[in-house]
Protein backbone atom coordinates (compact mmCIF):
# COMPACT_ATOMS: atom_id res chain seq x y z
CA UNK A 1 0.00 0.00 0.00
CA UNK A 2 1.48 3.35 -0.99
CA UNK A 3 1.25 6.37 1.26
CA UNK A 4 -1.66 7.71 -0.78
CA UNK A 5 -3.59 4.50 -1.41
CA UNK A 6 -6.86 3.96 0.41
CA UNK A 7 -6.77 1.99 3.68
CA UNK A 8 -9.52 -0.31 2.28
CA UNK A 9 -6.93 -2.07 0.12
CA UNK A 10 -7.96 -0.80 -3.31
CA UNK A 11 -5.18 0.94 -5.26
CA UNK A 12 -6.99 4.29 -5.55
CA UNK A 13 -6.13 7.31 -3.42
CA UNK A 14 -8.35 7.74 -0.35
CA UNK A 15 -10.09 10.83 -1.81
CA UNK A 16 -11.11 8.98 -5.00
CA UNK A 17 -11.98 5.77 -3.17
CA UNK A 18 -13.61 5.72 0.28
CA UNK A 19 -13.14 9.44 0.87
CA UNK A 20 -15.95 10.26 -1.54
CA UNK A 21 -18.34 8.03 0.43
CA UNK A 22 -17.21 9.59 3.72
CA UNK A 23 -17.95 12.98 2.11
CA UNK A 24 -21.55 11.99 1.31
CA UNK A 25 -21.67 9.92 -1.90
CA UNK A 26 -23.56 6.61 -1.63
CA UNK A 27 -21.59 3.38 -1.97
CA UNK A 28 -22.83 1.54 -5.10
CA UNK A 29 -22.46 -1.99 -3.68
CA UNK A 30 -22.44 -3.74 -0.31
CA UNK A 31 -18.73 -4.51 -0.80
CA UNK A 32 -17.84 -0.87 -1.39
CA UNK A 33 -19.84 0.08 1.72
CA UNK A 34 -17.97 -2.60 3.69
CA UNK A 35 -14.64 -1.23 2.45
CA UNK A 36 -15.64 2.34 3.28
CA UNK A 37 -16.74 1.29 6.77
CA UNK A 38 -13.41 -0.46 7.37
CA UNK A 39 -11.69 2.73 6.24
CA UNK A 40 -13.89 4.72 8.65
CA UNK A 41 -12.71 2.48 11.49
CA UNK A 42 -9.10 3.11 10.43
CA UNK A 43 -9.74 6.87 10.38
CA UNK A 44 -12.00 6.80 13.49
CA UNK A 45 -14.91 8.40 11.61
CA UNK A 46 -17.74 7.54 13.98
CA UNK A 47 -20.25 9.83 12.25
CA UNK A 48 -19.89 7.89 8.98
CA UNK A 49 -20.19 4.54 10.75
CA UNK A 50 -23.41 5.60 12.47
CA UNK A 51 -24.81 7.13 9.25
CA UNK A 52 -24.24 3.84 7.36
CA UNK A 53 -25.64 1.57 10.10
CA UNK A 54 -29.23 0.32 9.76
CA UNK A 55 -31.51 2.28 12.15
CA UNK A 56 -32.90 -0.92 13.73
CA UNK A 57 -29.43 -2.20 14.76
CA UNK A 58 -27.43 1.05 15.11
CA UNK A 59 -25.79 1.68 18.49
CA UNK A 60 -26.13 5.02 20.28
CA UNK A 61 -22.44 5.82 19.72
CA UNK A 62 -19.15 4.33 18.56
CA UNK A 63 -16.37 3.91 21.11
CA UNK A 64 -12.97 3.49 19.50
CA UNK A 65 -10.17 1.61 21.26
CA UNK A 66 -7.29 4.12 21.24
CA UNK A 67 -4.76 1.27 21.05
CA UNK A 68 -6.35 -0.42 18.02
CA UNK A 69 -4.29 -0.20 14.82
CA UNK A 70 -6.00 -1.69 11.76
CA UNK A 71 -3.46 -3.07 9.29
CA UNK A 72 -5.38 -4.54 6.36
CA UNK A 73 -8.62 -5.76 4.85
CA UNK A 74 -9.20 -8.95 2.85
CA UNK A 75 -12.56 -9.51 1.16
CA UNK A 76 -13.12 -13.27 1.16
CA UNK A 77 -16.56 -13.58 -0.42
CA UNK A 78 -19.56 -11.48 -1.43
CA UNK A 79 -23.15 -12.58 -1.90
CA UNK A 80 -25.55 -10.38 -3.85
CA UNK A 81 -25.14 -6.74 -2.81
CA UNK A 82 -24.99 -5.22 -6.31
CA UNK A 83 -27.09 -2.44 -7.79
CA UNK A 84 -29.68 -5.12 -8.66
CA UNK A 85 -30.13 -6.45 -5.10
CA UNK A 86 -31.81 -5.22 -1.92
CA UNK A 87 -29.65 -7.32 0.43
CA UNK A 88 -26.11 -8.61 0.40
CA UNK A 89 -23.38 -10.21 2.46
CA UNK A 90 -19.64 -9.60 2.62
CA UNK A 91 -17.29 -12.03 4.33
CA UNK A 92 -14.00 -10.40 5.25
CA UNK A 93 -10.94 -10.55 7.45
CA UNK A 94 -9.81 -7.27 8.97
CA UNK A 95 -6.32 -7.46 10.41
CA UNK A 96 -5.07 -5.39 13.29
CA UNK A 97 -1.84 -5.30 15.18
CA UNK A 98 -1.94 -8.52 17.20
CA UNK A 99 -4.77 -10.37 15.44
CA UNK A 100 -7.68 -10.29 13.03
CA UNK A 101 -11.46 -10.13 12.93
CA UNK A 102 -13.28 -12.54 10.58
CA UNK A 103 -16.92 -11.65 9.94
CA UNK A 104 -19.79 -12.24 7.54
CA UNK A 105 -21.65 -8.92 7.45
CA UNK A 106 -25.23 -8.40 6.30
CA UNK A 107 -26.27 -5.31 4.37
CA UNK A 108 -29.62 -3.97 3.20
CA UNK A 109 -30.83 -1.02 1.21
CA UNK A 110 -32.57 1.62 3.32
CA UNK A 111 -33.88 4.69 1.54
CA UNK A 112 -32.03 3.55 -1.59
CA UNK A 113 -28.61 3.44 0.11
CA UNK A 114 -26.64 0.44 1.34
CA UNK A 115 -26.39 0.17 5.13
CA UNK A 116 -24.75 -2.30 7.50
CA UNK A 117 -27.25 -4.42 9.43
CA UNK A 118 -25.18 -6.85 11.52
CA UNK A 119 -22.71 -9.67 11.23
CA UNK A 120 -21.59 -13.04 12.50
CA UNK A 121 -18.05 -13.55 13.76
CA UNK A 122 -16.41 -16.56 12.14
CA UNK A 123 -13.70 -18.83 13.58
Amino acid sequence: MTARSCPCGLPEAYEACCGRFHAGASAPTAERLMRSRYCAFVRRDGAYLLRTWHPRTRPERIDFDPGMRWTGLEIIETGDGSAFHSTGTVTFRASYRGGSLHERSRFERAGGAWVYVDGDFLD
